[in-house]
This record gives structure tokens, sequence and C-alpha cells, in this order.
């Protein structure tokens, strides 16, 4: 049996994927596939910008909310592992898979497997721990950036996990991350796609993020994240996070409101080009402005002619 053919909706925080996916479910007969390496875990809603009821209404959103924060971890193998799963339950009730988030390690997990890299060396990320902890991560950072300098480029200064494993990859294998990644990004496709990403240019990108920033903090950001730490989850996953980071400032007096707000716009961004820096990259997937009118029915069926074959 063939593998099931999927739409793929990707692109930057804020770009409009959720709309989109959703829409596309409308016309299409489909339900959502979310690729979000922070919405799967539950309690931590409204800084991870997981969908909304009205829009969990109009389309079921699978891989959200499914994990426990205090006992478990997602990660790229896992979360192909409940995607695959998922797809194959959609396609037995003849629902369209529609894929949409913005953490391109797991989309590309999904669509050509789990990338064949060295596996964790716990001797050697001591070392680095123990450098960061004397030096700063930033230092490491700029380390990565003097022998893969892409892969610097598409990662925060303080981002310890992939700072971590990239200088691990380096290590380990003689090759950099970006070589390894290059090499897997042409690795057989696991499902035929047809894949868009979003991009409704800078200035309206940077609107929409200043926007979600002000509605989160609106909506109880500093009052979702103190119940969560009260609730013994200072060390989950989500809370290293854009967001909950700020909001964590609020409540330790390090940062105002206004503050935080400012720095969670300026962080957003950030991430955002480095999102955006990962899937002009990827094979198959064409940017788009978030379509409407006629461009949107133009998609809806170009996606429809994809899926007869």
């Amino acid at each position: 049996m063939s593998a099931p053919r999927l739409l793929v909706v990707a692109g930057p925080t804020a770009s409009g994927k959720t709309e989109l996916a959703v829409q596309l479910c409308e016309a299409l007969g489909g339900e959502v596939v979310s690729a979000d390496s922070q919405q799967v875990y539950r309690g931590f809603d409204i800084g991870t910008a997981k969908p909304d009821a009205v829009e969990r209404a109009r389309a079921p959103h699978h891989l959200i909310s499914i994990l426990d924060p205090r006992a478990e971890r997602m990660d790229a193998a896992r979360f192909a592992e409940r995607a695959e799963a998922a797809i194959a339950e959609l396609a037995g009730r003849d629902k369209v898979p529609i894929v949409a988030g913005g953490t391109g390690l797991y989309l590309r997990a999904l669509l050509h497997g789990v990338m064949d890299a060295p596996g964790r060396d716990p001797a050697f990320r001591a070392t680095l721990r123990a450098r960061a902890e004397r030096d700063g991560w930033p230092a490491l950072h700029a380390e990565l950036a003097r022998t893969d300098p892409e892969t610097a480029q598409a990662i925060g200064r303080n981002d310890r996990v992939r700072i971590e494993r990239a200088l691990e990859l380096h290590f380990a294998s003689g090759k950099t991350a970006s070589e390894l990644r290059r090499a897997h990004r042409f690795a057989p496709l696991r499902h035929p796609f047809f894949g868009v990403w979003l991009f409704p240019g800078r200035e309206v990108l940077a609107q929409r993020i200043a926007a979600r920033a002000r509605a989160m903090f609106a909506s109880g950001l500093v009052e979702e994240t103190q119940a969560l730490l009260a609730a013994g989850l200072e060390q989950a996953p989500p809370m290293s996070s854009i967001g909950y980071v700020q909001a964590r400032a609020v409540l330790a007096g390090t940062m105002t409101r206004e503050q935080a707000i400012e720095d969670l716009v300026r962080q957003t961004r950030l991430y955002a080009k480095r999102q955006m820096t990962w899937f002009k990259k990827e094979p198959g997937l064409r940017r788009i402005e978030p379509p409407h009118g006629d461009a949107l029915r133009q998609l809806i069926d170009e996606a429809r002619a994809f899926l007869q074959g």
C-alpha cells in the first residue's frame, strides 16, 4: 500500500499557518496534524499559541496537548512516530492529513525520516556544559560559528540544546551539522506531499508578532506561567521557550510587563528569521503569501488536484 498523500503548511510563527490549515480542512475534508515542538505539552496553552476552541471546532487537531510535561519529552523521532500513527488513522477514515507547524526539524523527520547521526556522548556533553558554566553559551555559539556558520546562523546564541548537539555532531562524526542536514534533506521521501510555507512580508509579519505578544499577555500568560510554576513544572521543556521566559522574568521582578512584551517581540522576530532560513532550504516547500479570495481558491484547487493524483 502506498503512503498517504499529505498537505503541508509550514512557516514562521504568526504567519497564519493555523488559519490556512483550517481552511484547507474545511474545503478538502481534512484534519490537522500539528508539527509544533511545544504544543504537544498539556497545560502550556497561551505561551505556545495553541489553536483556540473555535479553530479546533472547525477542524480537529492531532498531536496537541498529548504529553505530560512532568514525565514525557518529545523529540523528532518520537514526533515522526506519533505523526505517522495519526496520518494512518486519518487515511483509514478517508480524511486528508494536513500537517501544519513551524518546527522544521519535525517536518523533516516526518517527510524524510530521522537523520542518521551519531548518538549522544555524555562525556563530551559534560565537558561542554562545564565550559558553558565558565564562559557562557554565547562563547560556545561563537565557536560553532567558526566551524559551521550555517548552523550557527540558524540558532540563537543561548540555545543550549541546539548548540550542544551541533558541536557534539561535529566532534563525533567529523562533519558539521549543516553537512549532515544537507545529506538528510535529500533522503527519499516517506510521503508524497504538496507543501507551502507562508510569508506575509516582513512588515506584516512584524506587526502580527507584536499583536500576538500583546494578546498573550492580555490573555493571561503571566498567570498561566505562575500556575504552572506552582504545579512544579519549572523544568518542563516549554518553560525555557520564548514567552514563558519573559513571563517568568515578570514574576521574578526582573522585567516590567512592557519590557517583557518588548523582549518577547524581539526574540520572536529572531526566531521567525531562523524558521524562514530553514524553510527556504526545504525541498518541496513553496513560499506563498497567506492566500485570500481567488488565491485561496486556486491553492485549494491545486491541493485537490495533487490529492487526486
